[in-house]
């Protein structure tokens, strides 16, 4: 059965709720220029809608991170001038709410476990739509059913986008074989406990977003809006990041990196005047003549 089903258009808050964003980067490493763009982009759309910016750290996958790269990353983002307005989270301390949330979707048959690896799968693209005969993993990974249905949304940079979960995604990993959490459960019951009423990142989580609205309505939770920011890339079309070995911004000189942020977020600098000396007066300046409306609808590539 093919549906067609599109979520609210994005950045319409109900009268009288308060606008929550969020910065959530993965402590892989210190922070760089694309992810101070969407630290800036998601810190600015916060503070343009007079609302709450908060950090949270998404330290579910012990094997890919860095030691100290929390902390680097939480002090980077202080001497750039955007602090938490809350008690920074920590996804590595959140386990019972995954737990809690895991338990209800098997318990109602939106959840199962699945002993399929992705051998089994590579048949199928690794898309997982039922399990194989004789699967070969030795320990279950638990998967959430998706449906043969379009699932839509607005995005409020990218407009709309849409996604048929069971051919493009396949059943969604919400707990791996080796027993650690899944992003898209995580990042769903996150949103929902810190009250975040626009989720704010780069473009390549574009793709997962379907799948989480999906997730949040087996879990009866409402859906925010989405923007997505631009991706900065190199020529060759890959995203600027740490796998490509790009220079970690210095926290001694924010200015010039919070400028060339700015500017990739479809912003004019020259309008801030020359008399910001300090990251926070340069933010307050920045948040006067921010313009949501110009933020690019594409990726920006730059020279490597």
């Amino acid at each position: 059965m093919q549906v067609s089903d599109t979520a609210p258009q994005s950045a319409r808050l109900q009268p009288g709720t308060r606008y929550r964003g969020r910065f959530a980067p993965s402590p892989t490493g210190a922070l760089h220029l694309g992810s101070l763009t969407a630290a800036l982009g998601s810190w600015l759309l916060a503070r343009h809608a007079g609302g709450d910016w908060l950090v949270r750290i998404e330290d579910i996958d012990p094997p890919r991170e860095i030691p100290g790269a929390a902390r680097q990353q939480i002090e980077t983002l202080r001497a750039f001038g955007m602090e938490s307005d809350e008690a920074i989270v920590f996804q590595s301390d959140r386990s019972a709410l995954y737990e809690t949330a895991l338990q209800r979707l098997l318990a109602e048959g939106r959840a199962f476990p699945c002993l399929c690896s992705r051998g089994d799968l590579a048949a199928a693209d690794g898309i997982h739509r039922a399990c194989v005969p004789r699967p070969s993993g030795k320990t279950a990974a638990i998967r959430l059913r998706v449906p043969d249905a379009e699932i839509g949304f607005d995005d409020r940079i990218r407009g709309p986008y849409r996604q048929n979960l069971a051919r493009e995604v396949g059943d969604v990993v919400l707990k791996r074989a080796d027993g650690l959490w899944a992003y898209q459960l995580a990042v769903v019951v996150d949103d929902h406990a810190q009250g975040i009423t626009e989720v704010v990142r780069g473009a390549d989580l574009l793709d997962s977003t379907p799948r989480q609205i999906w997730l949040q309505r087996q879990v009866g939770l409402p859906t925010p809006s989405y923007a997505h920011l631009p991706l900065l890339k190199l020529r060759q079309g890959e995203k600027l990041g740490k796998s490509l070995a790009s220079r970690p911004i210095d926290p001694a000189d924010p200015l010039p990196a919070l400028g060339a942020a700015y500017a990739w977020l479809g912003q004019d600098p020259n309008e801030l005047g020359g008399g910001s000396k300090t990251p926070s007066a340069w933010l307050n300046a920045a948040v006067a003549t921010f313009q949501p409306g110009l933020v690019p609808a594409r990726d920006i590539v730059l020279d490597e």
